[in-house]
């Protein structure tokens, strides 16, 4: 296990659903005065003690005379935070005399603690037998690890190095590669896919012929289908969804209104009851069989396909459920011509390219969800049988959906990943004095299209989200003065077999005031990965309540 500790452990966290409408001005204060406040305290303690504090190495001989008020100011102004790693290039000494960095909160042990006990109340009553987490803040991870076991039979613990099936993040990941083409020119979004993979038949809708181009892939707006096969039953689980939505609403603003009354934050929306049942998956109820989705034969394909191209013959014969653009329906399989794209596009096979990228992302861990390879601290995958016993999960080859849910990863790997983008995303925002912020691996722009919600799109896993370009988003939004803040972040979720995740980015709302000082450098925010060994299990609550838990402890400390 590895965190941050600081040299105190706080038990609450500053903030709340009402803020005061100075806030946003303590923090640029809070932030602004975090060096000086330190130097004082320092000074302060070492005149009640009679004594100077201590001074740095190569300082003053034993004649040296105690640091006054004034030295003790400059010395606070003078303070320099590290960066993050890899985010600025190599040069000479800083101008004398130009205000520097920040220098890093100094520990979030409260909110490890409190995150650590969410989890394993998460693990032990949904019975998962191991779970990983990962936390970075402003781009220095600063808790990993790992709790239960990743290997039951052989006892084998999880530790952060772990690795497991990370599911649907990985479309995240083939949405980088896209977006990377794009960005170079190679790849237009609202080009058809036949352009670039002739082998995908065109495709007809009610008598009219329709194109699908790579933007409708990446936002599940293709019409091309998931796992199951039957149109009737896609559309009957649409509307009951809908219908349970509509019924569920109502009560949902009635108990909203009843916990902003009591002063209580309420972080989810559509399933006020049963979230935590969803989250928490008993036992009783055989984990692993809770989505119809796992019902479907073709999750549990066991032929192993040497190629995106040959894979496409799953899928590519069938008709369109629905007119492309027109309506949201997930789909895996879209993610599997979405590869072929990058493959033709590229001019490289599909996983030769991604692997590149993720030597470019410095993603060592991150590799195939394959059977045959050797791959070191790998987990072993788990469900419960209808007697609700443990049980190793059957075996699968997830060669024909790549793109869609086939990569194996860590924690780290996915706060790295997850880090690239949110320092792409605000770059564009710092001040890049003497050329020393280096660019991001995207640019800013593409960032934000990525993030940006997509009309008719849905998302399952958080109401308040809309599905963008491979993720989920949810939108900064407050409807009612001193009640509930909605905070933007962006998130996805994975569900495979024997395997769960989720990864979620809460980027800082920066204030231009800091920004033009150059007191702070990109990337801002939070970043959370939690993946585990048991499929069926709900993590995205609690991937949030983490990422603000550690959020409200970073501000904490800067106000301190």
């Amino acid at each position: 296990m590895r965190s941050e500790l600081g040299p105190s452990e706080r038990s609450g966290a500053a903030g709340g659903a009402c803020r005061a409408p100075g806030e946003a001005v303590a923090r640029r204060r809070g932030a602004a005065m975090y060096g000086l406040a330190r130097a004082l305290r320092r000074a302060a303690a070492a005149g009640r003690a009679g004594r100077p504090p201590a001074r740095r190495r190569g300082g003053g001989g034993a004649g040296a005379r105690p640091w006054g008020w004034g030295l003790a100011l400059g010395l606070a102004l003078g303070v320099k935070a590290p960066t993050a790693a890899g985010c600025e290039a190599d040069g000479g000494q800083e101008a004398e005399g130009k205000e520097n960095p920040l220098p890093p909160p100094r520990g979030f042990g409260a909110a490890v603690e409190r995150s650590r006990d969410l989890l394993r109340r998460i693990k032990d009553e949904a019975g998962i037998p191991g779970i990983l987490v990962g936390v970075s803040v402003d781009g220095k991870e600063v808790w990993s690890e790992g709790l239960g076991y990743a290997d039951v039979e052989n006892r084998v613990v999880c530790k952060p190095e772990t690795i497991m099936r990370i599911a649907s993040i990985s479309k995240c990941l083939t949405m980088m590669a896209v977006a990377k083409l794009w960005e170079e020119g190679k790849l237009d979004l609202d080009a058809p896919v036949q352009k670039y993979v002739p082998e995908f038949p065109e495709k007809v809708y009610e008598g009219e012929k329709v194109a699908i181009t790579t933007r409708l892939l990446v936002s599940h707006l293709s019409g091309i289908r998931h796992y199951e096969k039957d149109i009737t039953k896609v559309k009957e689980e649409k509307e009951k969804a809908n219908r349970a939505f509509k019924l569920t609403k109502p009560y949902q603003d009635k108990e909203q209104k009843e916990k902003e009354g009591k002063g209580i934050e309420k972080t989810d929306s559509v399933k006020p009851r049963k979230e935590h049942e969803g989250e928490v998956k008993s036992r009783n109820s055989k984990p692993g069989r809770r989505d119809k989705e796992f019902e479907q034969e073709e999750y549990y394909l066991k032929e192993k396909f040497e190629s995106v191209i040959e894979s496409l013959k799953i899928f590519k014969n069938d008709p369109l459920f629905f007119k492309p653009g027109s309506q949201f329906l997930y789909s895996t399989y879209g993610f599997t011509l979405l590869s072929a794209v990058v493959e033709r596009v590229s001019g490289q096979k599909f996983t030769d390219y991604m692997l590149k990228m993720f030597r470019d992302l410095d993603m060592l861990s991150t590799v195939l969800d394959d059977n045959e390879a050797m791959i070191y601290n790998r987990a072993r995958c788990y469900v419960y049988n209808k007697k609700g016993r443990l049980v190793n999960a059957p075996y699968v080859d997830n060669s024909y959906k790549w793109a869609g849910g086939g990569f194996l990863s860590s924690v780290g790997d996915l706060l790295k990943f997850g880090n690239a983008l949110l320092y792409s995303y605000q770059a564009g925002q710092f001040k890049n004095t003497n050329g020393k912020l280096l660019p991001g691996y995207l640019k800013p722009d593409t960032v934000a299209m990525m993030w940006t919600p997509v009309p008719k799109t849905e998302v399952s896993w958080d109401r308040d989200g809309k599905y963008a370009m491979a993720w989920a988003v949810v939108e900064k939004k407050q409807q009612y003065g001193c009640c509930r803040q909605q905070r933007h972040y962006a998130s996805h979720t994975g569900g495979a077999v024997g395997a769960s995740s989720v990864l979620l980015i809460l980027p800082e709302e920066l204030d231009s005031e800091a920004i033009d000082t150059g007191l702070v450098a990109p990337p801002r925010g939070v970043v959370v990965s939690i993946i585990c060994n048991m499929q069926s299990v709900s993590l995205n609550s609690t991937a949030l309540k983490i990422a603000r838990e550690f959020d409200k402890e970073k501000w904490a400390q800067y106000i301190d």
